[in-house]
């Protein structure tokens, strides 16, 4: 079905991104750690959103759904302590690697058992359904964060303007009285 695939899809991507984290160095690092955290954020938006309200009911994945939100707590928690590390110290690393073998739990456990559950505690139509809103959810999502970065961007590129143009301001006013302070010598 669309819906698991679009989530084994992200699982796949952010595998793959670990990988990176591993092999990468320095600044590198934070910002493939960034990358994932904004992965892991999308991800576990539309899977607390959709997928997981759907299977909370029926009894075959009640458990599982809940553990799964506990895991996803969890995940949250790293994250928020990963990222505000300036530098990537043996510490980071510690607790990065501990962030990726929650979220290898977390997807085995998924793909294993609990889309197999959820496909016999709903029916075609009720997970088609499912894949058709996280699709749409996180394309609105992801459209709402590339907007968030161009305003980013052009409103660092308004404050490096403003400085440039403050910058310019203050050397005319320099220059003016520069030139005052020789014309009054000059008197």
């Amino acid at each position: 079905p669309i819906s698991f695939k679009l989530l084994q899809t992200d699982h796949k991507n952010v595998a793959a991104l670990f990988d990176q984290l591993e092999r990468a160095t320095g600044k590198a690092k934070l910002s493939v750690f960034n990358q994932i955290k904004t992965e892991l954020e999308l991800h576990t938006h539309i899977e607390e959103t959709i997928f997981y309200p759907a299977l909370e009911k029926p009894e075959e994945t009640h458990d599982l759904t809940l553990e799964a939100y506990e895991e996803h707590a969890v995940v949250k928690k790293l994250l928020s302590e990963l990222s505000r590390a300036r530098t990537a110290d043996d510490e980071w690393e510690a607790q990065a690697k501990v962030l990726r073998e929650n979220v290898e739990h977390h997807v085995e456990e998924e793909e294993n058992e609990l889309f197999e559950k959820a496909e016999s505690a709903l029916s075609e139509e009720e997970i088609e359904d499912l894949g058709t809103r996280m699709q749409e959810e996180k394309a609105r999502k992801q459209r709402g964060q590339a907007t968030k970065k161009s305003s980013k961007k052009s409103g660092a590129k308004k404050s490096a303007a403003k400085k440039t143009s403050s910058k310019s301001k203050a050397a005319k006013k320099g220059t003016k009285k520069s030139a005052a302070k020789k014309s009054s010598k000059s008197s």
